[in-house]
């Protein structure tokens, strides 16, 4: 009877840790449908019609107003892991002054730059101090090389 209640519990207990590392799939940015997005294109369509086909740019270019970008990233996160990029999608509709589409550009998770940190401390210049260093390497260092004569106390400088 309690090797059977034994037995269940820890079945039980394993179901709930494996739960715990569920996959969640995540999705941020614009939905993107390549038919819609193949189907845009140069000096046929206009600012109005790709806003209809794609809606609203994710951002605007900062020095112009005629780059429209499309932003779009799928992500997958294991338990407590930082997420992975999983699919990236950036798309750039750039228009001509007169609002039409000039050209389209798509990029996509190769151009993501992966930065992966040494170490968690900011490397400086100069000598590395110990902890005992810090802690006794002042001591003997503070002197009254600034002091007039006799005012160091028992010198024979004027009383």
């Amino acid at each position: 009877m309690k090797l059977g209640l034994l037995r269940v519990t820890t079945i039980a207990c394993s179901a709930l840790l494996a739960g715990g590392c569920a996959i969640n799939h995540a999705h941020k940015g614009a939905v993107i449908d390549p038919r819609l997005a193949s189907a845009i294109q140069p000096g046929v369509d206009n600012k109005a019609s790709v806003q209809k086909l794609l809606g609203t740019p994710t951002l605007d270019g900062q020095f112009t107003p005629n780059d429209w970008y499309y932003v779009s990233r799928d992500t997958n996160q294991v338990a407590f892991r930082n997420p992975r990029v999983r699919k990236e999608l950036v798309m750039l509709v750039r228009f001509d002054p007169a609002g039409n589409v000039a050209s389209i550009q798509k990029t996509g998770k190769e151009l993501v730059l992966g930065l992966d940190p040494t170490k968690r401390s900011t490397p400086t210049l100069g000598r590395k101090k110990s902890f005992f260093d810090e802690l006794f390497g002042n001591i003997g260092s503070v002197s009254s090389a600034g002091l007039p004569s006799g005012a160091g106390g028992g010198g024979n400088g004027p009383q």
